[in-house]
């Protein structure tokens, strides 16, 4: 599986961030947990695909089931 979140110490210190941008990921969350469907997410950042944003929040939600594992 591709990762679309990755965590660089030279890119916004470490932060997690959507691979290819500096875009924190925590901030699709926030957009999220805010009502932001996803293409309005992608109009903000349209930059990222409809499919990338989907593709990441699948992979926070991956993330979080391992942390439960």
């Amino acid at each position: 599986m591709k990762k679309y979140i990755i965590s660089d110490p030279n890119i916004l210190g470490g932060t997690p961030i959507i691979a290819g941008t500096r875009i924190p990921a925590k901030r699709i969350l926030y957009l999220f947990r805010d009502g932001y469907t996803i293409e309005a997410i992608h109009e903000d950042y349209p930059q990222l695909s409809v499919e990338v944003i989907d593709k990441v929040i699948d992979e926070i939600i991956q993330n979080l089931e391992a942390c439960r594992a």
